[in-house]
This record gives structure tokens, sequence and C-alpha cells, in this order.
């Protein structure tokens, strides 16, 4: 095969963090490209993506990510080139995504992979983001829990992230008005300018709050949840009766030894507001959906994606720690190896 008696690199977790992950609680480990049993496929990594819920995994008590061991290697999504297979259906030279490791060549099987159509013009590091699991969250979300109608107004956190960015584009096309929150003066310059969002509010303002109020003169209809803290308690004040919130992370506290007590909730019953969370991999079908509406729009440029590209598997441990702290903008990827084109 492609790559025979070539080296795998794998990054495993050293030790647990307490707070931000690093280089130092992580490990390269160094071993012989597998090969692959009845239904397998080798795989080389091209794209590796970098997710807020990965912190999870490294936490001695279980979150809904399943928590690895030290000495395991890390997971994660990635899209990589097929060099060897014993799976019928995907011969070497195929591109595919799926959930696999952080590694430079990775051993699944077959069937926990998604084959990328090439001709669908979209670039593959759009299968990690827009048109993979964040764009997919995004749109479980919007659709199943918020619902937006015309003339509601929407609030999305993080909205320049990759999963906000298409929760508020998806409900900007219901024709709500859409008031995004990010961070900084750069962020939110392109929540408005690009992404077309109606507002954005600068979350490291002093008076952030008095922004979003006034950002929202009618009230928040419906939110989509990804950070927590002192912008949930902003948003959570602007509720209009039987608004929808859709609860999809809480990014502000992952780094959190002890999580922090939860907000008073009394407001829920006498304003009727329904908080649902949800995990999108609960919903397998709703990834091919995703994908045959959005690659169209993201081939004739109407729905807007950023990506910020790390270069090299050896830096995968420090994105982790940059994207639990917003120091990356746009969809976070580590570029492993090479497009085969």
């Amino acid at each position: 095969m492609s790559g025979a008696n070539a080296t795998r690199r794998s990054v495993v977790l050293k030790s647990r963090p307490t707070g931000e992950p690093g280089a130092e609680h992580f490990a390269i480990r160094e071993d012989a490209v597998p090969s692959p049993g009845p239904g397998e496929v080798v795989t080389r990594t091209i794209f590796l993506s970098i997710d807020p819920y990965m912190r999870g995994r490294l936490r001695e008590q279980q979150t809904y990510a399943v928590a690895i061991q030290p000495g395991d290697v890390m997971i994660g999504e990635t899209v990589g080139e097929v060099i060897a297979s014993a799976c019928p259906g995907l011969s070497p030279g195929d591109v595919v995504a799926g959930p696999r490791g952080w590694q430079s060549h990775c051993l699944a099987p077959g069937a926990s992979l998604v084959k990328i159509d090439r001709a669908a013009r979209a670039p593959l590091s759009a299968y990690l983001g827009v048109l993979g699991m964040p764009g997919t969250t995004a749109y479980a979300g919007v659709t199943e829990v918020m619902k937006p109608k015309a003339g509601e107004t929407v609030v999305v956190s993080a909205a320049s992230g990759a999963v906000g960015s298409v929760a508020g584009q998806i409900a900007k096309r219901a024709g709500a008005r859409v008031v995004g929150v990010a961070g900084g003066a750069d962020k939110c310059r392109f929540v408005t300018e690009a992404l077309g969002f109606d507002a954005c509010i600068d979350h490291r303002s002093a008076t952030m709050a008095a922004d979003l109020a006034a950002a929202c003169p009618n009230g928040v209809d419906a939110y989509f949840e990804n950070v927590g803290g002192a912008v949930q308690a902003a948003v959570f004040d602007l509720l209009n009766r039987h608004a929808r919130v859709a609860m999809c992370g809480m990014v502000s506290q992952y780094n959190d030894a002890v999580f922090p007590p939860g907000p008073n909730l009394g407001f829920v019953v006498g304003k009727a507001v329904l908080i649902q969370g949800f995990i999108v991999s609960d919903r397998p079908a709703r990834f091919a959906e995703w994908r045959a509406m959005a690659a169209p729009w993201v081939a004739d440029g109407s729905l807007v994606f950023r990506e910020d590209v790390v270069e090299g598997l050896e830096n995968a441990p420090a994105a982790l720690g940059g994207i639990l702290t917003g120091r990356n903008f746009g969809k976070l990827l580590v570029r492993v190896g090479h497009d085969p084109g």
C-alpha cells in the first residue's frame, strides 16, 4: 500500500490538565502505519478538526464526550485519503470524513466513514466545518429547538465561530432579526459585514449587557447558546414569553475544575420558556440531510464560512487550548497532510 513501512505519528494524552490544556499535557508517539483488517480502511489524514467539546474528553469524570485515559490517542473528526482498504465500497484514493484520532494515519471501520464527493465543489476542510459536525449542529439546534419565525429576534453567542456563524445564517433565512455576540471588533465586524447578521455585540465590552439590550428592543425570542457565563445572564434577562433556548455548549466553563452554580431559573415558569439541550451525534440522519441542503449554498457562496488553519499535527494541543479561550477566528482546523487534488 502507499505509505507502507512509513511511520505513523499520534498525539496521546500525557496528563490531565486542570485548567487550559497545552502541549505539556500531550506527547507524540510514533509507530508503524497499520494494515487494515476485514471491513477496515487506513487513511492518511489531511485535516483534523479542533472543537470545544474535546475538552470534556480530558476530564476524569466523563461528560457527554467519552473520556480518554492517559496514554490514549486523542479522538477527533478528520478528513483523510484512503491508502489501503479491506472494505467494499472504499478504495485507495477515495477521500473520507469521520471520527478518528489525532494521527497522521488512522485505522477505522469503513462503515464509520463518509465518502466525500469531490464533484461537489466544496473544499475538503468544509466537511469538518460548515458541511460537517458544526454546520449540522447549527442546523439541528435552529430547526428543532429555536424554530425562528419571520420578524422574531434571535441571539447567537460565539457568533463568529463554526457553529454560531451557521446558526445565525439559518435564522436569517427564516426571516428573523439576528443579533450575534462575539469577542472583539474584528469578529463583530465579520459577523455583520460578511455573515449578514443585523447586529453584533462585543462580549469583552464593559457595557455588554446594556449594548445587548439596546440591540434587542423587543426582547429575545430565541437564543442559540454556545458560551454560558455573563453572556447567558445578559440574554436570559431579555427573554420574551415563550422564548426558545437551544443549549449547544458552555465553553466559558470548560476549563473550570468545578463548574459554577447555575442561574436562578424561576423566570422559566412565568415566561413559559423552553430550554433544551441537544447533542448532534444523537441525530445521525441530520448530517446527510444538512450536507445535501447546504452544499449548493457553499458552492454558490450564499452560505459564508471562515476557517482558521493551524499547520502541523504537533500543534493540535495548543490549538485546543486556543479554541477554549477564543483565540481562533472561524472554524479551527489542523492541516496534517496534503490535499491529493
